[in-house]
């Protein structure tokens, strides 16, 4: 019987968490792995709470499995203070190398390897992406963890941008739940703006909260994963976070099978999806382009 451990960093009866534990354990079973059978797993949830990420990490460390797969850079971060031995497998991480996590993409060199969440230069198209579903925005929030190397890189990437389509961007900084609101609703006092909101383990777990304010100021929104329309956002275009906890099992059978961490090489996403959700355009007033309609891989109706 092998032992796995899992830190995810969404609330427990959050849907986008257990989909992940689903895919995760969907993938474990296409090498083998059953769970009761020849492998016990151990999952916590830490609810994007920083300190019970950090108990949970510790807790699950001391319990010494085999491997942990950890769920985001919130969930890495405190399992690597935690511990410099034990292997850990990673899904949905923005930056592991400007995070300090991994030595480089090719070779991590330490105990962690996993897939990342996204390439950098990718958030320049949600600005895009925002711009033709809005054509007469002129501002764009964008809603990031200022203390997440990925949220100051996405942003950089939007800035980028933002000259060549006559938009003038500003960061709206989420750290905490109580700091989303009061940003969002300063921001929405001037006329033709709109949100963009990069990846982030705040964001995600308050992600019902930004689509509600969003809402709520008749702001166009633009998102980096499909779980966020899922709960009510208007539209977004990034990776199937999903694909990569089912990849992230392959990683996870070839440790237990005595593979070093440090010789596996974090891995990219390889599949991008775009999806709409009309009613929330229909709440706004928005009629979504064809041409983006035509793009769409998903249409939530």
């Amino acid at each position: 019987m092998r032992r796995i451990g899992v830190l995810m960093n969404l609330p427990a009866d959050d849907f986008e968490g257990q989909a992940r534990n689903a895919a995760f354990l969907q993938g474990l079973q296409q090498f083998g792995w059953i769970v009761g059978s020849n492998v016990r797993i151990d999952i916590r949830w830490g609810g994007g709470d920083a300190n019970r990420m950090r108990k949970e990490a510790e807790e699950l460390v001391a319990s010494a499995p085999d491997v942990i797969l950890a769920s985001g850079t919130t969930s890495l971060r405190p399992l690597l203070q935690a511990t410099r031995t034990l292997p850990v497998v990673f899904a949905n991480v923005a930056d592991p190398v400007g995070a300090g996590f991994v030595a480089s993409l090719a070779k991590p060199g330490g105990n962690a390897t996993g897939f990342t969440a996204f390439e950098f230069g990718s958030a320049g198209k949600l600005l895009e992406l925002l711009k033709e579903i809005a054509p007469g925005l002129t501002r764009a929030g964008v809603v990031r963890d200022p203390m997440q190397s990925s949220g100051t890189n996405q942003f950089a990437a939007i800035q980028a941008v933002a000259p060549f389509l006559k938009v003038e961007v500003r960061p709206l900084d989420a750290r905490e739940a109580s700091q989303i609101e009061p940003e969002i609703d300063a921001f929405a006092h001037d006329p033709n703006g709109g949100l963009i909101v990069v990846a982030g383990g705040q964001a995600a777990v308050h992600r019902a909260l930004i689509a509600a304010a969003a809402a709520r100021h008749r702001l166009p929104a633009v998102y980096p994963f499909r779980y966020y329309v899922a709960s009510g956002g208007l539209i977004s275009y990034g990776p199937d976070n999903i694909d990569s906890f089912r990849r992230a099992a392959g990683y996870v059978d070839r440790i237990l099978k005595g593979a070093n961490a440090a010789d596996l090489p974090v891995q990219e996403p390889v599949k991008h999806e775009l999806v709409i959700n009309l009613k929330a355009a229909r709440a706004l007033g928005l009629e979504v382009p064809a041409s983006v309609l035509a793009r769409a891989d998903e249409v939530i109706e």
